[in-house]
């Protein structure tokens, strides 16, 4: 296919790569990365030896040691320039997202343009690394904390958004003056391959050192020779709750950082002063859209008792019309699953489901024939549920909808809030108060709360990140950049005499 040579992707073997080096031999085990569209075999991916590890590690040290010293500015610059390569590419690796992925082409044009949202944030955001001055209360002292940078940063990201992730990670620690070890998923390893291919030209043209931008390949294996590594100060991932727990158990061994975006439940509250046709629009893309691969993606649907047939019956009319099949093709809303596994667990859901008494209203069947051969394509799910079933306590990554019925405000929050996930998080109401309620202090208990907004599709600009067990953490926009950076308070003496704080004295 021509998207993939553009990117880079004729040889059906790649490598470790750091900078603008690769390493890797035949001796290598493979990963093996399918599109789930019809199964077929894209490329293969040499997974990382320790060996290869440690020199992609040490090229990283040498290189912070360097472009630590590069003014943020002027770190800034190369991001901007990596940007405008986004931009060249941005049709052919949003295409190979889709092949890799299977989200639709339209979602992976999306992600493609999120990363070059980040790479425009970041660029401003390197004249920005703000501290702040303090007025001290010892005579001609001054007071002032300011942030440098960290060090080498780990990146381990998922399948699901196999490259904006990266970048939200990638070009922020970049302007702080970090350098990046990146794990991509071994679900879309090539997605990762492509990205490196596309910054070399701007890093060649800068003189940038090897080592700034890193990429391994590999499984848990490669992954934990990160979490562990004492030479990684921050180790930033997405992935599952039980992934998260055991990357915070292991990097906090050794006093390390994390940063953890992990699995979200989210809900959308649908009250009676709703606008229901924009709530319904919202909730068919949150739930169905990526096939219900997404954190952010909608779970739980809570309606309130008055309006809760006239959903119910709307959400089937319109699931009925989703249209399924090969994300490439126009016209198609949901592709396939990542692959059998994802499918299984959803008919597993289900089958909970059913058991726990709760009841399908439309679709959840695998999808097989014409048109969806070799693939992973399942029908979007509406079941009704209520809010402590087993099932609807977990995350299910797969395009299953639970409704869930409330009579007043203060029982859907309690609904709402009563997951361990803390993730994103909606209401439609056209009523001020029930509004302001939601997001406020005894609301919403999410990292993200919106308002006549879905729970998926954030922008760049605020800060991304759950509370509970989605992790604490938070990327992309607002003050995240702060993770990536050390902080430092200064106390400077202009004066002649050596004050005491608090006004100890101690004469000798």
């Amino acid at each position: 296919m021509e998207f993939l040579k553009a990117l880079g992707i004729s040889s059906l073997n790649h490598g470790t790569s750091t900078g603008i080096q690769s390493y890797g031999s035949d001796t290598n085990e493979l990963i093996t990365s399918t599109t789930p569209i019809d199964g077929k075999v894209i490329g293969k991916v040499t997974v990382t030896t320790a060996d290869e590890y440690e020199k992609v590690i040490t090229t990283a040290q040498e290189a912070f040691k360097v472009w630590k010293m590069v003014p943020a500015p002027k770190r800034g610059e190369i991001v901007r320039q990596i940007g405008d390569e986004l931009r060249k590419h941005k049709e052919n690796l949003g295409r190979l997202v889709t092949y890799e992925m299977g989200k639709i082409y339209q979602e992976g044009l999306g992600e493609v343009q999120e990363m070059i949202d980040i790479c425009d944030f970041a660029v401003g955001l390197s004249r920005q690394l703000y501290g702040f001055t303090m007025h001290s209360e010892r005579p001609n002292h001054r007071m002032y904390d300011q942030y440098h940078p960290l060090g080498p940063v780990a990146v381990i990201s998922a399948f699901n958004f196999p490259v904006a992730v990266w970048s939200w990670n990638a070009m922020l620690a970049a302007v702080c003056g970090d350098v990046i070890i990146w794990k991509a998923s071994e679900k879309t390893p090539l997605t990762a391959v492509a990205c490196q291919n596309i910054i070399q030209s701007v890093l060649r043209d800068n003189d940038v050192p090897e080592g700034v931008f890193n990429m391994i390949t590999g499984g848990r294996e490669v992954g934990e020779m990160m979490t562990s590594d004492s030479r990684i100060p921050l180790v930033s991932a997405t992935g599952s709750i039980p992934m998260g727990k055991k990357v915070a158990q292991v990097v906090g061994a050794r006093l390390g950082r994390t940063l953890l975006e992990l699995g979200g439940n989210n809900a959308i509250i649908i009250s009676n002063k709703a606008d229901v046709e924009m709530a319904l629009r919202a909730t068919v893309f949150g739930a169905a859209g990526t096939a219900g691969q997404r954190c952010t993606s909608t779970r739980r649907l809570i309606v309130h008792d008055d309006i809760f047939d006239q959903v119910k019956e709307r959400l089937i009319q319109i699931y009925k019309s989703i249209t399924i099949g090969d994300p490439m093709g126009e016209g198609i809303l949901v592709g396939p699953l990542i692959d059998k596994e994802a499918a299984d667990a959803m008919q597993s859901a289900i089958k909970k489901l059913r058991a726990e008494g709760g009841e399908v209203l439309f679709g959840g069947e695998v999808l097989e024939g014409a048109g969806f051969e070799g693939g992973n394509y399942v029908r979007p799910c509406i079941c009704t549920a209520e809010n402590h079933y087993e099932i609807v306590q977990a995350e299910t990554f797969a395009p299953i909808l639970y409704l869930i019925r409330y009579k007043t405000l203060d029982e859907a929050i309690g609904y709402h809030n009563g997951v361990v996930q803390g993730l994103s998080s909606a209401i439609f109401t056209l009523d001020m108060r029930e509004a302001e309620t939601f997001i406020s202090h005894v609301g919403s208990d999410c990292g993200i709360a919106n308002v006549n907004i879905g729970t998926s599709g954030a922008e760049i600009g605020g800060a991304f990140g759950g509370e509970k067990e989605t992790g604490g953490g938070r990327e992309s926009g607002s003050d995240a950049w702060k993770v990536y950076m050390r902080r430092q308070t200064n106390t400077i003496n202009w004066g002649s005499e050596l004050p005491l704080a608090q006004g100890i004295r101690f004469d000798v």
